[in-house]
């Protein structure tokens, strides 16, 4: 018998990814997974924007960039996205053209999430592909970690003043 892992299983994974981008490069900790229809995993990400010096390198598409490596296809058929925090419209974006199945997010983004909190991109009927979303999964975890983060950086900008 095979135990399939639920959405909060893929999503504690996807914050550790997070804690290890806020302890070992100090980057906003925000992490990825990609999840292929048998449940495996075949891509991991986690925010590199500072460590790459590439304002793209959000957490998932680090992860899509490694799934489309391990599938050997650009096209992410079949797949679930598993992100801490609500995509911007970039990954939103990457995630409808890579044909991503589902994408399932922890903490909502009030700012600039595409995910209906701000901008709806996979609500547009006029995308060739619609994306399946399920928003929330663990957002109270989440959400503290990134709060926490960003009151650090205040208080360790605030004390070189």
């Amino acid at each position: 018998m095979t135990l399939q892992r639920s959405d909060a299983d893929f999503m504690r994974e996807a914050m550790s990814l997070a804690a290890l981008a806020r302890d070992q490069h100090a980057e906003i900790p925000v992490g990825a997974l990609v999840v292929n229809s048998e449940g495996a995993i075949v891509g991991r990400g986690f925010n590199r924007n500072i460590l790459d010096h590439d304002p793209s390198a959000h957490a998932e598409m680090v992860a899509m960039r490694e799934a489309g490596r391990t599938m050997g296809n650009h096209r992410l058929l079949d797949c679930t996205v598993y992100i801490t925090l609500e995509p911007c419209t970039m990954c939103a974006m990457a995630m409808v053209h890579a044909r991503v199945k589902r994408v399932v997010f922890g903490a909502y983004d009030p700012k600039t999430g595409a995910a209906g909190s701000v901008f709806d991109v996979f609500g547009d009927p006029r995308h060739n592909h619609a994306v399946a979303q399920t928003g929330g999964v663990l957002a109270e975890e989440c959400s503290v970690m990134l709060k926490d983060f960003f009151r650090s950086r205040r208080l360790e900008k605030r004390d070189q003043s």
